[in-house]
């Protein structure tokens, strides 16, 4: 089954979880990037502000065909406890999604809050069938297990 995982990350720990997936998975990294970045300074105050208002920010690449997979991994930063705009803006853009399955994750310093219900319900709409979901909180995103667990939710989502 041909996967591919999305996903947007300012720190770097939502990478660090989406090149975990892809070395035990397999499947193509796409990268999500706001077409103009957040610093130490706007990254709360604005960005938080945004995904609060559930703002889609522009992105890099501005559209996602997801036509060549079968599955999804789309994983976030949790900001103000909801996606980040680049996330809303990613879900937004994915095309010819519909009918195609994906696993949800979140990196959080904290509670996820509605982050997971929003993402899952923006798939949703599109078509998506959201096959699993899971969050991580700075003590789980370290955590070798809570990882393997992710990665047996997505292998058992390629043969279901």
């Amino acid at each position: 089954m041909s996967r591919c995982i999305i996903y947007h990350s300012y720190s770097g720990i939502t990478r660090g979880v989406a090149k975990k997936v892809r070395a035990a998975c397999g499947g193509d990294l796409i990268e999500v990037k706001p077409k103009k970045n957040y610093n130490a300074l706007t990254v709360y105050p604005l960005g938080g502000y945004r995904a609060m208002n559930d703002k889609k920010d522009p992105i890099n690449p501005e559209k996602i065909d997801v036509a060549g997979y079968d599955m999804m991994v789309i994983g976030t930063p949790v900001w103000a406890w909801k996606p980040t705009p680049a996330i809303n803006a990613a879900i937004a853009a994915l095309k010819d999604c519909k009918g195609k399955k994906a696993v949800i994750y979140a990196t959080c310093g904290g509670q996820a809050g509605e982050t997971i219900a929003i993402m899952r319900k923006a798939l949703e709409k599109k078509g998506v069938e959201v096959v699993g979901d899971m969050v991580f909180d700075k003590k789980t995103v370290r955590d070798g297990r809570k990882i393997n667990e992710l990665i047996v939710m997505v292998n058992a989502a390629a043969i279901a």
